[in-house]
């Protein structure tokens, strides 16, 4: 018998339909995957599922909790089923936690809230459930505020309070898109391990067919909000019979076209660079002590080069990035850009660098339109253009990122992230740089908007010589688009060579760590390796 079925699902908000008929069960003990395109209606299916609508939405059809239909139940009702029956595990812990409370509160409010126990009961439970998912107590105090954790902790943190109860389901919404591989592995097994532990059903729902290839009992392909797709992994994988999930797989396995590299002069220097942060004083009488964030780090950048920067979450690598676009001050070391030391260089200089981070909405001012957004970076050109030649420049900026000089119009909420990305990209190109930092700047996007932005770094890697450092947790993309790859662990390059010899035969122990915890695709026509353990 289903613990869940969902029987001819139909959503519309404000008139629009989201999701069109959608049927799919999950057993006790069953792990589930929904993949897709953002915008494909998984998480709408998930939302669906919680009775966590948006104003405007009207569903129809039947959602089965064992003998419940969820679609039917009140509010009231729904709230006793959430948290008990039902867990979910959000996509971002750092908005899915209260800022302002300690995480043992946290996870006994779950407890306290469905009357499961006494105050003291409930500690004790959110102490077992935390020490289950990695986080024990003498490590990590229940007092702890999330703002003290990195995003792998947070995240478990998350997990636990969706897990307090032991619910008969588990909903996990792109649980590991930002986190380094080793860390998403961790999370990925912690997951699978619950479910099988618990005999709980499991929803997982992720962009990346890596990740479901390697954990779930059964993949739904989820389309414009229709499943065209469904089937046990091994088969689905061995078969492909939908063209939309044979497009996916190849955008996964999508290799970027880069032209040659060519020997020239370096570019940029980072020579024996030192940052370190000081640490609150353990008593008012003792020394401050000091986190050493980056420790003796040297490289270099030529002109042209594709550089890849790996390393978990913690390594140094935004410290390294904020300390070469001249964000940080160091403490030892020298930084230079054409010669010219980042420290005291000018606006001529500081045009020659420009970055593109991770959330580019967050990046842009929401209340300006995307032609005033894109020419940011005229203030650092001493004859920036003006009228019909500042109009130019846009213009031939968003062409050159595959958009169309009209868009120049609109705002950015008006945009997909993929589309984003690209506003991004060209508000880089427009003082028309020698480097640019990527900082982790595909890694929200699905398979498919992911290999179009891969292509248009080779396409302008081609076109004008760029240089860029690469910075990111998934190594099938810097295989795809750098020339050479930095390994950076607690501060340290450990490791440093071409990509495809690095990846492929890793020297260091903890290059081969991250490798092997990445997740791979499996090969068509192998329905072993798809259902591979985490």
């Amino acid at each position: 018998m289903s613990l869940l079925r969902i029987q001819d699902l139909s959503l519309t908000i404000h008139g629009k339909h989201i999701l069109k008929g959608i049927s799919l069960d999950i057993a006790t003990g069953e792990v589930v995957a929904l993949t897709g395109e953002s915008g494909s209606g998984k998480s709408m299916t998930a939302f669906a599922t919680m009775g966590l609508l948006a104003q405007g939405a009207e569903a129809s059809g039947q959602i089965h909790l064992l003998d419940k239909d969820l679609l039917s139940l009140s509010e009231g009702q729904m709230c006793e089923i959430r948290g008990r029956d039902i867990g979910m595990v959000f996509q971002e812990p750092m908005t899915a936690l209260n800022p302002v409370q300690c995480i043992g509160d946290q996870v006994m409010e779950t407890i306290l809230i469905h009357g499961a126990g006494s105050k003291a009961e409930a500690r004790a439970r959110a102490r077992d459930v935390l020490t289950r998912v990695g986080l024990p107590p003498d490590q990590f105090p229940l007092s702890r505020f999330p703002h003290e954790l990195s995003g792998g902790q947070r995240q478990r943190v998350v997990i636990a309070m969706a897990i307090a109860l032991r619910p008969r389901l588990l909903i996990a919404d792109e649980p590991t898109t930002a986190l380094d591989v080793t860390t998403q592995a961790q999370i990925l097994s912690l997951l699978l391990s619950l479910a099988k532990s618990d005999d709980m059903a499991l929803m997982m729902i992720t962009h990346d067919l890596a990740v479901v290839s390697q954990m779930a009992d059964r993949i739904a392909v989820m389309q414009h909000g229709e499943i065209v797709e469904e089937g046990a992994t091994d088969e689905l994988f061995s078969e492909m019979r939908h063209p939309y999930t044979q497009a996916l797989f190849q955008a996964s396995r999508h290799q970027a076209n880069l032209p040659a590299p060519v020997s020239a002069a370096p570019l940029l220097q980072v020579q024996d660079l030192k940052r370190s942060y000081p640490l609150p004083r353990p008593h008012p009488f003792a020394k401050r002590p000091r986190f050493e964030a980056v420790k003796g780090v040297s490289f270099e950048i030529a002109k042209g080069e594709r550089v890849g920067l790996v390393g978990e979450s913690g390594c140094g690598k935004s410290t390294l990035t904020r300390a070469i676009l001249g964000l940080d001050p160091i403490q030892s070391g020298h930084i230079t850009l054409d010669g010219t030391p980042i420290a005291t260089a000018g606006p001529d200089t500081k045009r020659k660098i420009q970055v593109v981070f991770q959330d580019p909405y967050g990046s842009f001012n929401p209340r300006h339109r995307v032609d005033r957004l894109v020419s940011e970076p005229f203030h650092l050109l001493p004859d920036a253009p003006q009228g019909p030649a500042r109009q130019e420049a846009i213009a031939q900026a968003l062409v050159a990122v595959g958009l169309a000089p009209s868009e120049q119009t609109k705002f950015i909420h008006e945009f997909s992230g993929g589309q984003r990305q690209r506003i991004a990209i060209a508000r880089a190109l427009i003082t028309r740089p020698e480097l640019i930092i990527f900082d982790e700047a595909v890694s929200a996007l699905d398979v498919r908007v992911r290999a179009q932005i891969l292509d248009l770094m080779a396409d302008l890697s081609r076109e004008y010589g760029l240089s860029y450092l690469f910075i990111t947790h998934d190594l099938t993309v810097v295989r795809s688009i750098t020339d050479r790859v930095l390994v950076m662990q607690q501060g340290e390059i450990v490791e440093t060579g071409p990509t495809k010899q690095v990846l492929d035969d890793p020297q260091h122990i903890y290059t081969q760590t991250l490798v092997g915890a990445a997740p791979t695709l499996p090969d068509i026509g192998d329905p072993h390796a798809a259902n591979a353990a985490v």
